[in-house]
């Protein structure tokens, strides 16, 4: 199996992970735990758990490269992780899928602009192709109340993140994945705590049941311990765009999710599947094609 193959399949599962997540970390919050005090869970439980991976095959680092991985971890943990978690609190999970697809468009430009990746007729078509067909699929799941201010944060969730996808590339070409992601999670921690430590704090835990502590597991292991590895290990064989452009799936894969845990008595933030979300979900993976597949070279 080709290193490429397997990039692949595991930005899969990072979008599998990432579409139930919306409805698991909205039925915590913020009833049980509070969104900033449930990614000092996440960050804190996640660092430990790098660590112990990291250490079973240690890799030192150059003091140089510490600004980066503070940026890193500004960027990808502590920025994209705060503001996301308190933006989905804020609004509903449909809006943010919504907006999450912009992701894949920052991404690009500030490739372009640091990286100075070459923006293709090609990739400019993947990338409008698949936002076309999630921005219509989540249309046609109907009406749910909107906050702006929740929706703002989710934007800037979706630009830091794509920052830190084109910051932390150069990186992966001089360390191993555990090693990058284990550092930026530690500069992540350092920004994190101080902000979410009071409502950490604030947890009263003997509330929680056997579901409750079943999504808490979900969401620091899955979604964050598994999903930060698994991207990481990708990038190291394809570009940022490449990894952001699977966003595209989330919508769809979310949709489903919401329609199996309604038919357990969850709530419902979407309509039956019918022939128009299978033409977006066609959409969407025609896009993530055009924007994975290297253009020929010119003989």
């Amino acid at each position: 199996m080709s290193k490429k193959l397997v990039a692949h399949i595991l930005l899969f599962f990072v979008a599998v992970i990432y579409g139930a997540n919306y409805l698991v970390a909205k039925g915590l919050m913020p009833d049980l735990i509070g969104p900033s005090g449930f990614i000092f869970i996440r960050v804190s439980a996640a660092t430990v758990l790098f660590w112990i991976v990291y250490l079973l095959s240690y890799e030192k680092i150059d003091k140089k490269d510490l600004v980066r991985l503070a940026l890193c971890g500004l960027t990808g943990v502590a920025t994209n992780q705060l503001f996301f978690f308190n933006g989905l609190n804020a609004t509903s999970p449909v809006n943010a899928s919504i907006i999450m697809t912009s992701n894949p468009i920052l991404v690009l430009v500030v490739s372009a602009i640091i990286l100075k990746t070459r923006i293709t007729s090609r990739k400019l078509a993947g990338i409008f192709l698949g936002a076309a067909g999630a921005i219509v699929l989540l249309l046609l799941q109907g009406s749910a109340k909107i906050s702006w201010q929740g929706d703002v944060m989710i934007l800037i969730n979706a630009l830091s993140y794509g920052i830190y996808l084109v910051l932390v590339k150069p990186l992966m070409v001089k360390y191993k994945p555990v090693t990058v992601i284990t550092w930026v999670f530690t500069m992540g921690l350092i920004l994190v705590a101080p902000i979410g430590f009071n409502q950490f704090m604030a947890i009263d835990w003997s509330s929680f049941t056997s579901s409750h502590w079943l999504g808490v597991f979900y969401v620091v292991i899955c979604t964050t311990f598994l999903v930060y590895l698994m991207n990481i290990y990708a990038l190291k064989t394809v570009q940022p765009t490449v990894v952001s452009v699977y966003i595209y799936l989330q919508p769809l894969l979310a949709g489903i999710f919401a329609y199996i845990f309604a038919s357990f008595g969850g709530e419902d933030y979407t309509g039956d599947i019918n022939w128009q979300r299978i033409l977006c979900a066609l959409a969407i993976f025609v896009g993530v094609y055009l924007v994975s597949v290297p253009a020929r070279r010119q003989r």
